[in-house]
């Protein structure tokens, strides 16, 4: 008897096991296309995985077959169990209509700072010097915590079949059940707008709304394959001082002719705003706390070495007090954000 129930353990162990790492899985299948497209197949794309959608192969076959039947009407009908089973946001808090993301109009270069600026009380920390990333310094860390509600990305084989234009508001509606001038609707038309934006000069972007479409766009903005995900890993420090420990160089240090940022944005599915960053400075760092000298947090911050094209009257520049062209401007990675280098 003790024999069987011990078998019995070990087999709902191996089961469990197995499931986890289900050759089927979304994440299975991200972790072959990273491997396909990037030649690496040394380090997992981490975060990607975590956003990477739950449905089940199964699942995803019958969801991608509705969203391509005429007018979305088939998929529209099984809207509560598309929203539950591939973890979007489909219930939207009219609160939401206040919330900015992490990045809003800060990281925006052509972005005009719209209100009347007081530096004695805006003491955010959004912006540093280049001279600050160095061992031993003490410096505010600004909220880098994501407001954003959690959600997955689509399977690219369900993305890439939906609509995503301001001219197809009427059918993105109808699947994702958003009333005229609801907070769905709201929240569908300001991204589909922002996503529709023309570029600054100079400036590559897209909205995407899989890992797939992500990891592709790297490859075409960066021009080479071994890219790399650099991302802050938690939120630690974030509103309090912290202390600069041992910091990196990517690419030795060395002005990067392009890297990529991604930021979110708000939408029922997880979609993503990314764009080129011309000549910048990328570094790796860890976050100590400032009395105990513990390790905190690994940050990553990325230094914009040519500012000449920016708004003279972006939140940077009325930070730290200069203007275009005249200074570098560095900030960190915020949570649930990411940059893409070329891998070291």
């Amino acid at each position: 008897m003790t024999s069987l129930l011990l078998f019995i353990f070990l087999t709902s162990l191996t089961v469990g096991s197995a499931s986890d790492q289900n050759p089927l899985s979304q994440k299975s299948n991200l972790i072959r296309y990273w491997n396909k497209q990037t030649g690496n197949s040394h380090t997992k794309p981490v975060f990607l995985l975590s956003k990477a959608s739950p449905l089940s192969a199964v699942e995803s076959a019958s969801f991608s077959k509705l969203a391509t039947t005429h007018n979305y009407s088939a998929l529209s009908s099984r809207f509560s169990a598309f929203c539950a089973s591939a973890n979007l946001l489909c219930f939207p808090d009219s609160s939401l209509r206040t919330i900015t993301d992490a990045a809003g109009c800060s990281f925006s270069y052509s972005c005009s700072f719209k209100y009347n600026y007081d530096k004695r009380s805006h003491t955010t920390g959004i912006f540093f010097r280049e001279s600050m990333l160095k061992k031993g310094t003490v410096m505010p860390m600004p909220d880098i915590q994501d407001k954003l509600p959690e959600r997955s990305f689509l399977p690219r084989s369900i993305s890439s079949k939906l609509p995503f234009s301001t001219s197809k508001i009427s059918e993105l509606k109808l699947v994702f059940h958003a009333g005229d001038n609801s907070t769905m609707e709201t929240m569908i038309v300001e991204t589909l707008s922002d996503c529709e934006k023309a570029p600054s000069l100079g400036e590559t972007k897209r909205c995407v709304g899989s890992a797939e479409d992500m990891i592709d766009f790297s490859i075409s903005v960066l021009g080479r394959r071994n890219v790399a995900i650099r991302a802050t890993k938690n939120v630690n420090g974030s509103k309090h001082s912290i202390m600069i420990g041992w910091v990196k160089g990517i690419n030795g240090g060395k002005v990067m002719q392009q890297s990529m940022t991604c930021h979110q944005r708000l939408f029922p599915y997880l979609v993503y705003s990314c764009h080129s960053d011309p000549k910048v400075r990328v570094y790796e760092a860890d976050i100590l706390d400032p009395n105990s000298k513990a390790k905190i947090n690994d940050g990553v911050a990325i230094c914009h070495m040519n500012t000449s094209s920016w708004n003279p009257n972006h939140e940077a520049f009325l930070e730290l007090g200069s203007g275009p062209g005249r200074i570098e401007v560095c900030h960190w990675i915020f949570e649930n954000d990411l940059t893409w280098t070329v891998a070291d």
